[in-house]
């Protein structure tokens, strides 16, 4: 897989005018112009820079990471380095919106350096992208202008202060935007909650459980075409319980199903539900239902 660890190279690579600052680009058309097309078509790649841009794909597929998707609205997509991207010829793009790119050494030593870490949609695979509306896009749209103007002035000594001061004022209204479209978007939540639940079913069916231990979030997203933080996000906004938290009430309420099952043994419910200790069994299902297993059992047995 091909990498590159400048913004320059990248840029060669797509084709692209060469940027003004060797570590920093921003391009936009949000008026009469047009943003330049970039390559065709790249097998996976991945790079050492940021990327946030508002575009708007008319029809084909992009992959990103392990997601591939077909998007016809304008989103805006934050990409972080070494993100696995790929694309082909099928792919047509509306060249309006921007495109901002920025090497990871940009930002070194900055408080910005720390707070984009912070920001999990740069986690997020593309078709997790955020949808903005139009006085959401027109704000965005005013701070990448102010960054244009500051990219395109003769650079001095304050110019990247200044740059990367409006870039953290972008980072900080797409997270509140993003806060937005969690609360907005039950009807998703509720159907990824759906799948969660759904993907356990499935491992515990296959008798995965017993054989592998309980799966992971991640691997339960990735069933899902997911990413690990996008699921954790989602959930927790809506339902106000982490993946875990589901993970393990799903357990639970299966524990209760086995210990109900004539001749059963808490032993031997906690090993077909993939926990490697008894013990750390009983520790959950008592801080979940409220008795332990054995209390269980007992208030529903025949006297």
């Amino acid at each position: 897989m091909k990498h590159f660890s400048t913004l320059s190279s990248y840029f060669e690579y797509l084709e692209l005018p060469s940027p003004e600052h060797p570590m920093f680009s921003v391009m936009s058309a949000m008026g009469e112009s047009f943003l330049p097309c970039p390559k065709e078509s790249s097998p996976p790649i991945t790079t050492d820079c940021y990327n946030i841009s508002l575009k708007k794909i008319l029809k084909g597929d992009l992959n990103y990471g392990r997601t591939k998707y077909d998007f016809t609205n304008g989103a805006l997509i934050f990409i972080s380095p070494r993100q696995v991207l790929q694309w082909d010829s099928s792919v047509s793009f509306e060249q309006k919106g921007f495109s901002i790119n920025l090497h990871e050494d940009f930002i070194k030593g900055t408080e910005l350096e720390q707070q984009i870490k912070n920001y999990g949609f740069f986690s997020y695979s593309v078709n997790e992208a955020l949808h903005l509306s139009p006085s959401e896009e027109k704000q965005i749209e005013s701070i990448v202008e102010s960054i244009e103007a500051e990219y395109h002035n003769n650079q001095d000594a304050f110019s990247k202060e200044i740059i990367i001061a409006h870039l953290s004022t972008l980072l900080k209204y797409a997270n509140r935007y993003y806060e937005r479209q969690f609360l907005n978007r039950k009807e998703l939540s509720n159907d990824l909650l759906e799948q969660f639940n759904i993907q356990l079913e499935k491992y515990l069916a296959a008798g995965l459980l017993e054989e592998n231990g309980v799966p992971t979030i991640e691997l339960l997203a990735n069933k899902m075409e997911v990413t690990q933080r996008y699921l954790s996000d989602t959930l927790k906004k809506e339902t106000g319980k982490t993946t875990t938290e589901h993970l393990q009430l799903f357990l639970i309420d299966e524990a209760k199903n086995l210990l109900l099952r004539p001749n059963s043994s808490i032993s031997e419910t906690a090993y077909q539900l993939g926990f490697e200790y008894p013990q750390y069994f009983s520790r959950l299902f008592k801080k979940k239902v409220g008795v332990s297993p054995k209390q269980f059992i007992e208030s529903h047995s025949m006297n």
